[in-house]
């Protein structure tokens, strides 16, 4: 009896390990996931998309007359100065000499190019006293700030005396403009019936190949650009010669933008230049955006509208040294941003219906709960309603996960 009775309990025993191995493979596991966290932190939205540099006013130096170019020596980055350095010499053909009634042409052509340059002169006096006033209120602003002045009027001052700066330069490119008209106006006049026809001249008279030349003058102050015709050959009125710009202050970045991005863009926002080739992320602003957009085919041929952005530049030249006309830049232009946001990591948002929602976790669990979306840009959100800072979220979360299911973290070795 005793033996049978050791018989049974072992059976009951076995039976009962089969049993609790069975409930334990068959007991529902919690599904492993990534975890995130709610927290307050700085948040950027920004449109991003591929630039180049570009120098504002270039200047294409081309023959005034007919005639044969001298060889230019002048080399791509040469400084030059607007008015004095000769950057080029035009010996000028024999059918270049003026008749009578071209000579007046000319001659009218030099009275109003004398009378432009009078014009400009006058607008550079006119954009000084409009400097020196914008600097004089943008001090007395400064001054008063902590007493009577708000910073929105400050920044204001601030921001007329740059315009104010920026007219003084281009009233200054203006007379240069003017006078390399001028100078035009005037090569026109010389008559060169006098001069040895062209062709082969004589032995040891190349130096006066120099002296009937006309010296072709730098109209502004930079540097040149590009060299486009180096070799001595003859050329036609208006072939353009080299090209010339001031690198260092009149660079700006244009961005062409798809035109749904453009309409979120306004002048004055902020804009991080990053990939440039130095250290950091350089920083600029939007001057403007311009009101014609353009059609052009992408990379994989598709048809896209693309309005031209312009950026300037508000870091010291010398922080971005190095950076010429045409160089490739990334803009990233700040359309949105936020010092203390509540973020959560765009990975842990999902469609619930018509609404944003989460799954916080809590106690191991996963619970459904919806949220009002502020703004994405693709990495992390900034939240209105429904969450707070330090709670833990389900990152990934897939079709397996429901509203109170068992969750339990993933390691990272896993």
């Amino acid at each position: 009896m005793a033996k049978k009775n050791s018989r049974n309990q072992m059976l009951i025993g076995a039976g009962a390990i089969v049993l609790v191995g069975l409930v334990y493979a068959f007991w529902p596991q919690p599904i492993m996931v990534d975890i995130g966290t709610a927290e307050t932190a700085t948040m950027v939205v920004t449109i991003d998309e591929e630039a180049k540099t570009r120098v504002h006013d270039a200047y294409v130096v081309s023959a005034p007359i007919a005639g044969r170019l001298m060889r230019v020596d002048v080399e791509p980055g040469d400084n030059v100065i607007g008015g004095e350095t000769i950057i080029a010499n035009l010996l000028p053909t024999p059918s270049s000499s003026l008749d009578a009634r071209s000579r007046e042409q000319a001659e009218a052509s030099v009275d109003a190019a004398q009378a432009m340059l009078r014009l400009a002169r006058s607008e550079l006096n006119a954009s000084l006293a409009d400097q020196e006033l914008a600097q004089s209120q943008f001090e007395r602003y400064q001054e008063l700030a902590p007493l009577a002045a708000t910073q929105e009027r400050v920044d204001q001052a601030r921001r007329e005396v740059r315009a104010a700066n920026a007219a003084v330069e281009t009233a200054r490119s203006a007379i240069s403009m003017r006078e390399a008209e001028l100078a035009r106006a005037r090569a026109e006049l010389i008559s060169f019936s006098e001069l040895p026809p062209l062709g082969r001249m004589p032995e040891g008279d190349i130096e006066g190949d120099f002296l009937n030349a006309i010296p072709l003058m730098a109209p502004i102050s930079g540097q040149i650009l590009r060299v486009i015709q180096r070799s001595e050959l003859t050329l036609q009125t208006g072939v353009p010669i080299l090209e010339i710009g001031n690198v260092s202050n009149d660079l700006e970045i244009v961005s062409e933008l798809l035109s749904t991005d453009a309409v979120q863009v306004k002048p004055g926002q902020r804009v991080l230049i990053d990939n440039w080739g130095g250290e950091g992320a350089l920083e600029g602003i939007v001057e403007r955006v311009e009101p014609w957009g353009f059609t052009k085919f992408s990379a994989l041929g598709v048809e896209e509208q693309r309005v031209n952005t312009v950026i300037q530049f508000t870091d010291p030249i010398d922080v971005r040294e190095g950076l010429g006309h045409g160089f490739r830049v990334e803009a990233r232009i700040v359309i949105w941003e936020d010092d203390n946001a509540l973020t959560v990591p765009s990975a842990a948002l999902f469609r619930d219906g018509d609404d944003w929602a989460v799954f916080v976790v809590d106690s191991n669990r996963a619970k459904l709960r919806t949220v009002e979306v502020i703004r994405n840009n693709g990495v992390q959100a900034s939240i209105g309603n429904g969450l707070s800072a330090g709670e833990a979220l389900v990152l990934y979360p897939g079709p397996t996960i429901e509203n109170g299911s068992r969750i339990a973290q993933r390691k990272i070795s896993e």
